[in-house]
Order: C-alpha cells, then structure tokens, then sequence
C-alpha cells in the first residue's frame, strides 16, 4: 500500500493538486496500525491508506485537510486508553501520526491585465510564483503584453472559476478598471477557496462595490474575505511601486509576517 500511497503523492505533485499525507511516526503499546502505516487525504475528503480506521482516523482526516487548508504541517499526539476522557479508542497504547501537506505551487492570479496588473505580473513571476492573467480584453491578455504570465483567460472574470481550478495556493489580485467590473465577477470569485481575493482602488471604491453587492444578496461574511485597498502602506505611485506594495502584503501574509519596519520587530 505505502507503493501506492508514494506513486500518488508523486501524482499530485505532477498535476499541481493538493493533499496531505498522514504518517504514524511513533506507537507504544497496543495501536490499530504500526510506525510507518501511511494514509494519504484527498482534498475533497477521500482517503487511500489507513492509519487505523475508527474515530482516530476520522480526527486525523479533520486535520489532515485542515494543513491543505493553511500549509501547516502537525504532528498528533493520542492516547488510546479512555473515550470519556477524550481518547479517540481503547486500544491502551500511544501514537504520533505526523501530516504533511502536498501543495501545488502558488499561483499568482492577475485579474486586470493593464499597467498596474503587468507590473504585477512581473514581480510576481520573478519571486517564484506560477502567474496567470485574466481579462476580457484579449488585447491586455495575451503574451505580446503580458510576456511573463504563464497562462491566459480572456473571459470575464465571473467566468473564469470555470477555466482554472482555484485552490488554497491560488492569491487572486483585481487590478480592474472599476467597480462595475467587480461587482459582475466577484460573487463566483467568493465562491471559490483562493487564500487571497484583493481588489485595488480607494476605500470608497470598495465601499460601493461592497454596498452594491449586498444589495444584490451576497453575504457579510463572504464580503469580509476581500482585501481592499491591498498592499502595504509605502505611498506607492507608479504602477511598478504599486505592485511592491501588493506583493509585500502577500509575502508577508503567507509568512506570518506582521508589516512592521525591522528595526521596530526588536
């Protein structure tokens, strides 16, 4: 089986999919599975493997999509002595299952291919994330502009979760040229789980738009995911600043940076 667990893991890999493969690490005493036992989680919820079955594997499953969720590898601690107090069986033994997440590359998508959504691109192409562009205008979308990108959607943006699988790895950036255009494709952008949705532009932009989009019934709470203005406060003017600013805050988000000058982290 762990053939099989490691062919699939190399397979997920290959197709930029997401999951989490769960390893017994350490067990004492009685326990359902070995050292070494492998389960690999799916991020849809499906499993191949086992780590023992029961409600010790449901509780590991819980927080094996938990880490393909947040990135975040964990290592489980259990007993399994007494239900009542807690213990997901009686086995009477102990055991350490460590999760790992298999993540696809982060992907930069740039929704808004124009100055500022170029300069994006670039930055964000040169710090080591795949990139992808989408915009109904096929001039703004296309190699010629946008040379760096490594994909192109010259669809709406309401259309767009219907050409490229967006994951927890997946930070969307709306460089659009207003609010109109967000208000017709962020409601299928709110459906999705991207780690990042941000929308460019002043407060009182996104105080329209989200305005608009409530009226229209979409909720507070899928609204409160969207990130605007975005970008670290630098006073950024031109587009290449702009996009300094943007990507700062994405870093500093996927690293659980705070935004604070270095001198001032002392």
């Amino acid at each position: 089986m762990n053939e099989e667990i490691y062919r699939e893991v190399v397979n997920l890999a290959e197709k930029g999919e997401a999951g989490a493969l769960c390893t017994i690490v350490y067990a004492r005493g009685s326990t359902p599975r070995h050292t070494g036992s492998k389960m690999l989680v799916y991020a849809d919820g499906h499993f191949i493997g086992t780590v023992g079955g029961g409600e010790l594997e449901s509780r590991v499953i819980k927080e094996a999509l938990a880490a393909i969720q947040d990135g975040r590898a964990r290592l489980l601690r259990y007993d399994m002595v007494d239900p009542q107090r807690g213990d997901p069986g009686v086995c009477g033994g102990q055991l350490e299952v460590y999760v790992e997440p298999i993540l696809p590359k982060p992907m930069i998508v740039v929704i808004g291919g124009g100055h500022v959504g170029k300069a994006v691109v670039h930055l964000a192409k040169w710090l080591g994330f795949r990139v992808a562009v989408c915009d109904d205008r096929p001039e703004f979308c296309n190699p010629e502009f946008n040379p760096e990108a490594d994909e192109f959607y010259p669809v709406p943006m309401a259309e767009l979760p219907q050409h490229l699988r967006i994951h927890s790895q997946t930070y969307l950036i709306l460089t659009t040229r207003g609010s109109a255009v967000d208000v017709e494709g962020l409601p299928a952008l709110l459906e999705t789980s991207a780690a990042y949705i941000g929308v460019i532009g002043s407060k009182r932009r996104w105080a329209v738009t989200r305005k608009t989009l409530l009226e229209r019934g979409v909720s507070e709470d899928s609204l409160n995911r969207v990130v605007s203005p975005i970008g670290l406060e630098i006073n950024a003017e031109t587009p290449e600043e702009i996009a300094v600013s943007i990507m700062a805050e994405i870093i500093m988000l996927r690293n659980g940076g705070n935004g604070k000058r270095m001198k001032e982290n002392q």
